[in-house]
């Protein structure tokens, strides 16, 4: 079994050194707030986060494996409807 504390993917750049809880709890933290916000501020801070997962996935392209690319593309469409839905849902 895996060490819960084993980096996911290897690299030396600066989120290596962010514990994985806190980045959990910030980006959870962010969509909560964005959903609860609602209208454009929290469109904006959905998109945000969506901006955020785009350039991690851009930059993890490449040691990706096809499902595991599908899911985080999953996961941004997913997003990003989220942030469409709390700006034209009254």
């Amino acid at each position: 079994m895996r060490s819960t504390k084993a980096k996911l993917i290897a690299g030396d750049g600066p989120l290596s050194r962010v514990p994985p809880l806190a980045a959990f709890v910030v980006v959870a933290a962010v969509f909560v707030v964005g959903v609860v916000v609602r209208g454009v501020p929290g469109a904006l801070l959905l998109g945000l986060l969506a901006a955020g997962v785009a350039v991690l996935l851009a930059a993890t392209w490449g040691v990706l494996t096809s499902s595991q690319r599908f899911g985080r593309l999953l996961i941004l469409g997913l997003l990003i409807a989220v942030a469409a839905s709390v700006v034209l849902v009254k």
